[in-house]
């Protein structure tokens, strides 16, 4: 059992790991069945750059570009600009490679030429030849901070600068109040033709927290009355990749597919684990539809089993639709 052919899925992703899932079903949904929304907490100002470190990565990934060694950046990256500018004594925590700074560039010419964001992604998506639709969360700025036990923090300070040393206390999403989903987030949630939504394996503070702070989101997704499925990013009481399990331990929770779940409460229908943590199935709550199986993502293959996974589970719990 899979979804129709003519349904439609909402993917919110991050970055690395909800790019991989965003890869997979890429590849098994037909262009006009995907639309992934993309977290943009993250972004910031740098050296007068806007700079979408999440918007960026789902965009090289789709359009195979993505340094996978590294999980952030462009694949065969020059760095001159970076050495001369450590030459100059500049900051040089950043790292920006040549082929980068070309989009960030680009990115604020049509920014400043009174393109919103949205136009933006969209440019980049079509000279990328990316098929799929791919769209930022908000077209207004939502920036992501973290209290820590040295003071606030703004998330690419706490996490490159600092390199998540700091101690979390708690996050806090700076404007979403004043925010409003994107015309391509809103137009594929409004979709008659929406089987489901689906969450990818990203860090749930950082990466869909944000998107979750939009005013009424929350309330948005539980009453569209389709599954909304999650895809784990802690597998064996470890991140696949980055601070998340770290972040729930200094929030005193344990740093678990459980503590996941339970993070995104009643907005879940159904939720996917690895076999690492088969064990821990019995301990979800009764209503949530738990999913066991290989959710490690090393090789596209990987990717586009989990996809076909995470869409079977859409579809057994009513995912055709409206």
């Amino acid at each position: 059992m899979t979804i129709p052919a003519d349904k439609t899925i909402v993917a919110l992703s991050g970055g690395v790991g909800g790019s991989k899932l965003v890869a997979g079903l890429n590849k098994i949904l037909a262009p006009n069945q995907l639309t992934t929304v993309v977290n943009t907490g993250d972004d910031f100002e740098h050296f007068g750059l806007p700079i979408c470190p999440d918007l960026d990565t789902v965009l090289y990934t789709l359009a195979d570009l993505n340094d996978r060694e590294r999980g952030w950046g462009r694949r065969d990256e020059s760095w001159a600009c970076m050495e001369t500018l450590q030459a100059l004594g500049a900051e040089d925590w950043f790292q920006l490679g040549d082929k980068d700074l070309a989009l960030h560039l680009t990115r604020r010419q049509w920014l400043q030429q009174g393109e919103s964001l949205s136009q933006v992604v969209e440019r980049i998506r079509g000279q990328l030849g990316i098929a799929s639709s791919v769209v930022p969360m908000s077209d207004e700025p939502v920036r992501t901070h973290v209290q820590t036990d040295q003071g606030e923090l703004s998330f690419q300070d706490y996490f490159v600068r600092q390199r998540c040393v700091p101690k979390v206390e708690r996050f806090f999403y700076r404007n979403s109040e004043n925010a409003s989903p994107s015309k391509g987030f809103s137009h594929a949630l409004q979709d008659k033709n929406l089987a489901g939504v689906v969450i990818g394996p990203s860090n749930p503070f950082v990466s869909i927290d944000p998107i979750l702070s939009l005013p009424g989101m929350r309330e948005t997704l539980t009453g569209l009355g389709v599954p909304v499925v999650a895809i784990s990013p802690i597998v064996g009481g470890k991140a696949i990749k980055g601070p998340a399990a770290k972040m729930f331990e200094e929030l005193g929770k344990a740093a678990s597919a459980l503590s996941v779940a339970q993070h995104y409460g009643n907005l879940l229908s159904g939720f996917v684990i690895d076999d690492a943590d088969r064990e821990t199935a019995g301990l979800f709550d009764e209503g949530l539809k738990v999913l066991v199986c290989d959710t490690v993502m090393v090789r596209q293959a990987d990717r586009e089993a989990l996809a076909r996974t995470t869409l079977v589970l859409v579809a057994e719990l009513g995912g055709e639709g409206r």
